[in-house]
C-alpha cells in the first residue's frame, strides 16, 4: 500500500484537531480588554497544544518522507498516535478553564506522555518494515530527546500534584526542545539523493 492515504488521512484529522482545540475558545462578553483577561489561561493552554500539534504534525511528515512501504502494523500504530492527538482538545479546553489546576495538568500530562510513546511505537513500527538499515533508523540514531520527553512528562505530571506551574514549565521545555524541526531525516535523505 501507497503512503499517500495514510498522510493525507492524518493530515486531515490534524487539522480536525486543531479546529476543534480553536473553536473551544469561546468569544468574551464585552468589548474591552478586560474582558479577555478570563480567557489567557485557555488561550495559553490553546497555544501550547497548538505547538504541540503542530510538532508533531512537521516530525509524522518528515517520518513517513523516509517510508517507503505502508503495511497494517503502520496503519494501526498511526491510528493509535491520532487517537491520543485526538485527545489534545479535551485535555486543552479542561487545563484552561481551570486555570491550570492539578488534576487537569495531570491529565494533559499523561496525554501528552501517551502521544509521545504513540508517537514511538509508529516510529518503532517504520524501522521494522523498512528495515534496520532503513532511512529512518539511521536517522533517529540515538533520539536523545524521543527518549528524555517521557521522563519529562512524567515528572511534570507527579509536580502537577504539587506545583502546577512547574509542570507546566516541564512541558514548556518539552515543546521547545522539539520546536526546531526535526532535521535528521531531511539530512539523510539529502545524504541518499547525493
Amino acid at each position: 500500500m501507497g503512503k499517500e492515504r495514510l498522510e493525507a488521512f492524518s493530515d486531515g484529522v490534524i487539522a480536525i484537531i486543531i479546529t476543534i482545540m480553536v473553536l473551544e475558545m469561546h468569544v468574551p462578553r464585552g468589548e474591552n480588554l478586560a474582558a479577555l483577561r478570563p480567557l489567557l489561561p485557555v488561550f495559553c493552554s490553546y497555544v501550547l497544544s497548538f505547538v504541540y500539534v503542530g510538532i508533531y504534525w512537521n516530525n509524522h511528515h518528515h517520518m513517513l518522507h523516509a517510508c517507503h512501504r505502508v503495511t497494517g502494523g503502520i496503519l494501526w500504530a498511526n491510528l493509535h498516535l491520532l487517537f491520543w492527538l485526538s485527545l489534545f482538545p479535551f485535555a486543552t479546553g479542561w487545563m484552561g478553564e481551570n486555570h491550570f489546576a492539578h488534576l487537569p495538568s495531570a491529565l494533559y500530562g499523561v496525554i501528552l506522555l501517551a502521544a509521545a510513546m504513540a508517537y514511538l511505537v509508529l516510529q518503532t513500527t517504520i524501522i521494522a518494515a523498512e528495515g534496520r538499515d532503513s532511512l529512518l533508523q539511521r536517522a533517529v540514531g540515538r533520539d536523545w530527546k524521543g527518549k528524555l520527553s517521557p521522563f519529562v512528562y512524567i515528572a511534570g505530571i507527579v509536580a502537577s500534584f504539587f506545583s502546577p506551574a512547574v509542570a507546566q514549565a516541564m512541558y514548556v521545555i518539552v515543546a521547545l526542545t522539539w520546536l526546531v524541526p526535526d532535521r535528521r531525516i531531511e539530512r539523510q535523505l539529502r545524504e541518499r539523493a547525493e
